[in-house]
């Protein structure tokens, strides 16, 4: 049960444990800094643990070892959430990583004496520092078009897809132009009747291979975004839809036939600004995700363009907060490397704050 009253100080507080979380969480434990870590999933696995059962281990992409335990003779043909799930388990057993979970972060204030008021639904935490971890899972972004509320099909987001086997027989528009939206497509045209889809932008499909170079051309221009206090943007924007043997089939079936943005929605399907129309018993939204930061609106770290601005790990406007997994860091070798530069930022904030005490 839950202690409503609980108020514990902590030298740091981690919200989040998922890659980036526990990442973090690896480095305070070795750095012997007092933290918490707090995880609202209901069991170890991150967003991992909802993806949906057809995205097997093997088409995982990206996936990267957290730091000081492989990720080894994992079967490719089971589920992703099963054997990330599993790996992330035995990782926090390891290095005894003790994660209070499931505990909601409802919001982060100031607590006075320079130190941070974390408040759930397990009661509070008063840390110097807030290393935070949240990911995007929690805020799924739906855009909105005139008449979608009169649409008499189904709705529904990546966030909630079951896999393939419920698009039976349906007319499914996919609206979107990342990596999940192609995966979705080219599963469910298998079994619909009819599938159509919608991106605002031409698709970009990178041909070759993705190596380091690439990989930091990627990331100093995410990272360029959020250092001017933008949101940050998708993966897939500056790297491109990998062009494997999957998608090349889908390409040249017509699965994978883009068309434009349509003007709106009616209760039979959608409309095109040209006149031209579809009938659709489902639209499946996977338009991506938001940072999930609410939590930390108190603190006032939003710029005038909407997202946090950072440097390094560390918010601009209250050194205290370090974001992980956010914007540069968002990718999972991303997150174990800033990790371990926030928790080396955090022990240099410390000992500063230990200096200037009159105590010291």
């Amino acid at each position: 049960m839950n202690d409503l009253t609980r108020n514990v100080d902590v030298d740091v507080a981690v919200i989040g444990a998922g890659q980036a979380g526990l990442s973090s969480a690896y480095h305070l434990t070795r750095a012997g800094l007092d933290h918490v870590v707090l995880d609202h999933s209901p069991r170890p696995g991150g967003a991992w643990q909802f993806r949906w059962p057809s995205l097997t281990y093997g088409r995982v992409h990206g996936m990267h070892a957290l730091p000081g335990m492989e990720l080894t003779d994992a079967d490719p043909l089971r589920p992703s959430s099963q054997v990330i799930g599993e790996y992330f388990a035995a990782y926090e057993d390891r290095f005894g990583l003790r994660v209070q979970r499931p505990v909601d972060v409802s919001a982060v204030r100031e607590g006075g004496d320079g130190r941070l008021r974390v408040e759930t639904s397990a009661g509070i935490w008063s840390a110097r520092a807030l290393i935070n971890a949240t990911g995007t899972w929690d805020r799924p972004f739906w855009p909105r078009y005139p008449g979608q509320e009169t649409f008499r099909g189904r709705q529904l987001h990546t966030a909630n897809y079951p896999g393939p086997q419920e698009f039976a027989g349906a007319r499914v528009i996919v609206v979107g132009g990342g990596t999940s939206a192609v995966q979705h497509l080219l599963e469910i045209a298998e079994v619909a009747a009819e599938t159509t889809w919608v991106t605002r932008r031409p698709p970009v499909f990178r041909d070759g291979s993705f190596g380091e170079a690439e990989g930091r051309a990627a990331v100093a221009l995410v990272d360029e975004r959020v250092r001017r206090g933008l949101p940050p943007q998708s993966v897939v924007s500056v790297t491109g839809l990998p062009l494997n043997d999957a998608v090349r089939a889908g390409l040249a079936s017509g699965v994978l036939d883009r068309r434009p943005a349509f003007e709106r929605i009616t209760p039979a399907g959608a409309v095109w600004a040209d006149g031209s129309r579809v009938d659709a018993d489902v639209i499946l939204w996977a338009t991506g995700f938001r940072a999930a930061v609410d939590h930390l609106a108190p603190l006032r770290l939003r710029e005038p363009g909407g997202g946090i601005r950072v440097e390094g790990t560390r918010a601009v406007r209250d050194e205290r907060i370090h974001l992980v997994g956010y914007g540069p860091s968002a990718s999972t070798i991303g997150a174990n490397r800033a990790g371990g530069a926030a928790v080396r930022e955090i022990r240099r904030q410390l000992a500063r704050e230990r200096a200037a005490s009159p105590a010291a």
